[in-house]
């Protein structure tokens, strides 16, 4: 007889997370980064763009479909306007993306070039301010110095005419 075996209650019982969807997934992975925060994570790089096929620039062999050609011929030349064809394309969308990436750079220019100078306007209003605020202070410090001083005058004087000396 086999005796049953008794299940330790201090151990936490482990609860197999079973995928049913690709939410399931993805929480189930969030856990798993989640458990070892230290641990670095791989984020693997954006693609870049497509590797276009090679598309020559200069095309040699131009040949038309003519009345006179063999019927072999006829497969070439539809493979060689293939070709021409996926070229010109190749062109037309790099340049259109050209086109782009040059309104791009100009348009950031141009915001930053208003960006500094909406900053130069307020960086000049601001230091107005300062300049008036410390002005005042200084005519402020200097009409009480005038002040103290002429009160100190009136005082000396009164004390002067009631002495009796001139």
């Amino acid at each position: 007889m086999t005796e049953p075996v008794e299940k330790d209650s201090s151990k936490p019982i482990e609860v197999k997370n079973l995928v049913k969807n690709a939410t399931d997934l993805q929480r189930l992975k969030l856990e798993r980064l989640m458990k070892n925060p230290d641990k670095p994570v791989y984020i693997p790089e954006p693609r870049s763009d497509k590797k276009s096929p090679h598309v020559p620039e200069f095309v040699r062999n131009v040949m038309g479909s003519s009345a006179g050609a063999g019927s072999g011929e006829f497969h070439v030349y539809r493979h060689l306007r293939r070709k021409e064809y996926a070229r010109q394309k190749h062109i037309q969308v790099k340049a259109e993306k050209e086109l782009l990436e040059e309104a791009y750079r100009q348009k950031i220019l141009e915001n930053k070039q208003m960006a500094e100078g909406r900053t130069a306007k307020k960086r000049a209003k601001r230091l107005k301010r300062k300049k008036v605020l410390r002005e005042k202070s200084k005519t402020s410090k200097k009409k009480n110095t005038a002040d103290s001083v002429s009160e100190n005058d009136s005082t000396s004087d009164d004390d002067q005419n009631t002495t009796g000396i001139k």
